[in-house]
């Protein structure tokens, strides 16, 4: 029994130390020995406070756009043509200007259909020149309507022109020769004995059936190789004969058909000229062109008579007629069309450079050196720095300070010291549930510039406001009583009262006070009824941070 109650004895004696043991490592002794409660407090201060969300996400550009060979695929013809990237002149990375060239290209596809295009128009302009008797450059001024008017193809005297108002001309009649009347052409046949005595460049006389007097000539042309001497349309022939060829100025009575005697000039071995025993015909005019008609119609004017000088160009007679008029009409079309494909053609042949058409980097290349491209077709891409796109989200109680149109700075980790400013462009008006947290979209517009790339990662601020040399308390001292902002003041005699305040702005650390309190005023943060029975109050202002020794301006930032 005395054994049991010694054992309880000891029990009680061991638990009543322990206790007072913990007692004392919990109380501290200074505490114990304070009278009521000790106030941790922050003075009201003036200063400068700025609200403001911060976001991040990848930057993106707002305007990009391909690298594309000229041409397009619409054109017809234009899906044929095919070109060789001959050169490369940029990189994926390189900063381009609006027109600068980045890539050239060879086609011989694209010459060889400009040539065959401008074969055909040559072919068409001289179809209908020949028709209308127009050059080249008065198409465009042809009236099919009115129908043809055929014109002097070059300076001269119109000869066997017999043509009458009302007469119907065939396709390809000749209608008159436009002669150059000043010098005339004559075929002279000479024998053996005779061709053995001329040469290239000897003077001859032409004495003329027709007319009185002699005309000087002069052999242009001798043909030493016998020909069979035929008489008329017989194939008999009585030996062989010889031809030359002579030229001579013509004194304006000369004319194709006239016979004339062809003699050598006296010499000092004959006392006479030496006449051909036979007689020669006057073949032609030197200069002259055929006026060929070139489609079936009625002549309607006659504008000129036979043997009348005209220049190259006037008007000679003009035809109308249904067929003319159709004939003329679709000449015109087809010689518009192939203006308009040469055109064409020749426009890409003159762009046989890839230039950038916006200022910006350089994405991608995705073609190299030596590879056929066709027109109109994309060989990389290009997109614009200058202006650039933040998407962002953030939680709901901070979507309450994002507000259309909000500035927004915008740092960049891989260019550290660049801040670059911009403005929010969107804010969803729906939440949306990301792993049981409430997320917002935002969209921010950034201005950008050449060291930024799509796909970098950006650190966002959005500014809500901010205000400048205004009254601040820490967030800590700030509780709420029915629906209302209080804080407690420590009076100068101790004594703590309540005030309701009205708040402005907020951060994370501080609230501006608009009204209910005074710069200089202490506001309450904790006391020591708060403190478990281990914490101690060194000082009235410890339980916050202090204020950093450099801090002079009162920053609420």
């Amino acid at each position: 029994m005395s054994q049991k109650l010694i054992a309880i004895i000891v029990i009680v004696v061991i638990v009543l130390g322990g206790g007072i043991y913990a007692f004392r490592q919990l109380v501290p002794a200074g505490s114990r020995d304070t009278e009521g409660p000790v106030y941790a407090t922050k003075e009201v201060i003036k200063g400068d406070i700025s609200v403001g969300v911060n976001t991040t996400g990848m930057l993106n550009p707002t305007r990009g756009g391909g690298i594309r060979v000229p041409g397009e695929m619409r054109y017809d013809g234009g899906a044929n043509i095919s070109y060789i990237l001959n050169e490369i002149l940029v990189e994926p990375g390189d900063e381009v200007q609006n027109g600068q060239v980045m890539a050239r290209l060879v086609s011989y596809d694209l010459e060889s259909q400009i040539d065959q295009k401008q074969t055909q128009l040559e072919a068409k302009l001289d179809e209908i020149c020949e028709m209308t008797g127009v050059s080249p450059d008065q198409v465009d001024s042809i009236v099919p309507s009115k129908g043809i008017t055929l014109r002097a193809p070059t300076d001269g005297r119109l000869s066997g022109f017999n043509v009458r108002e009302g007469d119907e001309l065939q396709l390809g009649q000749v209608i008159c020769r436009v002669v150059d009347d000043s010098r005339f052409k004559v075929r002279a046949k000479l024998y053996k004995l005779e061709i053995d005595k001329v040469h290239v460049g000897q003077k001859v006389l032409l004495n003329f059936t027709h007319f009185q007097g002699f005309i000087d000539g002069e052999i242009t042309q001798v043909n030493r190789n016998p020909v069979p001497d035929r008489i008329g349309d017989n194939d008999y022939a009585s030996g062989y004969v010889y031809w030359i060829t002579i030229e001579g100025d013509n004194p304006s009575l000369v004319q194709p058909g006239m016979e004339v005697n062809v003699g050598l000039p006296a010499d000092e071995n004959n006392m006479y000229a030496n006449y051909f025993a036979n007689k020669a015909v006057v073949e032609s005019y030197i200069q002259e062109e055929k006026l060929i008609n070139r489609a079936e119609a009625i002549v309607t004017e006659v504008n000129v008579y036979d043997m009348e000088e005209v220049k190259k160009g006037d008007p000679i007679l003009s035809m109308s007629g249904t067929d003319v008029q159709e004939t003329l009409q679709d000449l015109m079309e087809e010689i518009r069309e192939l203006k308009v494909d040469l055109r064409n053609l020749q426009n890409q042949f003159d762009q046989l450079e890839i230039t950038a058409t916006m200022d910006g980097v350089v994405a991608s290349i995705n073609r190299q050196e030596g590879e056929t491209v066709r027109a109109g077709e994309w060989i990389g891409d290009i997109y614009n720095t200058t202006e650039m796109m933040l998407w962002a989200q953030v939680d709901d109680i901070d979507i309450v300070n994002v507000k259309q149109d909000a500035p927004v700075r915008v740092t960049v980790d891989a260019v550290p010291g660049e801040v670059y400013e911009g403005k929010v462009t969107h804010v969803s008006p729906m939440g949306e549930k990301i792993n049981n947290i409430t997320r917002f979209s935002i969209n921010m517009s950034i201005k950008g510039g050449p060291q930024l790339r799509p796909g970098m990662q950006a650190n966002g601020f959005i500014d809500a406001g901010s205000a400048e040399n205004v009254l601040l308390i820490p967030l800590e001292a700030i509780f709420e009583e029915d629906g209302k902002s209080m804080v407690e003041v420590l009076d100068e005699n101790g004594a703590v009262r309540m005030v309701q305040v009205r708040l402005g702005l907020m951060n994370d650390r501080y609230a501006e006070v608009l009204d209910g309190l005074e710069e200089g005023q202490l506001v309450i943060t904790g006391s020591s009824a708060d403190l478990l029975p281990s914490q101690q109050i060194k000082a009235k202002d410890t339980l916050l941070p202090e204020k950093s020794p450099d801090n002079n301006n009162n920053d609420g930032n």
